[in-house]
């Protein structure tokens, strides 16, 4: 959930553990049909959370950890648990999620996914569009809308069958609440310039301090309302989440201890367990 200024660093940084950390995803898919309902590729589509950026302990992208298409026991992503069911998924799963994205990135990741053929496809967006410098940067609703209807569209043309599934953004003024009394996460929040809309001078209890805080909450609940609103439009192969990332639990143990932001193992881990549809009926 990096802001784009960070992301000429990340990326380079990111390139060198590139070989190594593609999650599922080492080769072309090659779909080959679903066994028991459950789908034979995958992809993932999004921004840092679901690159797993952050979750080894370092700024890098690490794709074995992605709550989608990750490949570490410690996380069982949807791709592991899909793989338990239908082994014909195994390596048929790719994360086109990159620090940085926001919600006018999501049509150019869905095209990649259009692209492999992919049977199912995880969609996690929206922290960049609030974590901008100031609540008046954010992206408004209206431009957040139209950038996933454009998204959806391009799946639903091109992937007429396969199923999508949208998560709810996560309640970045809950991991305020939690942290802001951290000295640790105090102390990286303001250094590394941290989601500033919601997490700069995250000690100062003023009215500003707290409408602007505010301001961020409210508009990430006006997407997710969005989020699910598009779902719906999208028919019966898109399923929303129903909320239940962004009620999930956030506690400093589910970050990562370098920026006290990103997801960590455990919190990839929760990631997958609020979001996971069980059986794909749908």
């Amino acid at each position: 959930m990096l802001r784009r200024w960070h992301l000429v660093t990340f990326v380079l940084l990111g390139a060198l553990a590139l070989a190594c950390e593609q999650g599922a995803g080492g080769a072309e898919p090659k779909p080959t049909g679903s066994v028991k309902g459950y789908p034979s590729s995958m992809a993932a589509l999004g921004d840092s959370i679901t690159a797993g950026f952050g979750s080894c302990g370092a700024f890098l992208i690490c794709g074995r950890n992605s709550w989608s298409t990750g490949t570490a026991d410690a996380v069982d992503s949807h791709y592991r648990r899909i793989l338990a069911k239908n082994p014909r998924i195994e390596d048929h799963a790719r994360s086109f999620a990159q620090p940085g994205a926001d919600s006018s990135d999501l049509a150019g990741q869905a095209s990649r996914a259009v692209d492999m053929k992919a049977e199912y496809v995880t969609v996690l967006i929206g922290a960049n569009d609030a974590c901008a410098s100031a609540p008046a940067a954010m992206t408004s609703v209206t431009a957040f809308r139209a950038s996933i209807d454009q998204a959806l569209a391009r799946l639903r043309k091109g992937l007429p069958k396969s199923r999508v599934l949208v998560a709810s953004i996560p309640d970045v003024y809950r991991l305020w609440q939690a942290g802001h009394t951290n000295p640790d996460a105090v102390r990286v929040w303001s250094r590394a310039h941290i989601c500033p809309a919601m997490l700069s001078d995250p000690t100062a209890q003023t009215k500003a301090a707290e409408d602007r805080r505010r301001q961020v909450r409210d508009r990430i609940d006006d997407y997710n309302d969005q989020l699910r609103q598009s779902c719906k439009a999208y028919g019966k192969r898109c399923r929303w989440d129903n909320g239940a990332l962004h009620e999930s639990r956030v506690t400093l143990d589910l970050v990562n201890q370098v920026d006290y932001f990103h997801p960590d193992a455990e919190g990839q881990h929760e990631i997958a367990e609020a979001t996971y549809p069980g059986r794909f009926t749908w």
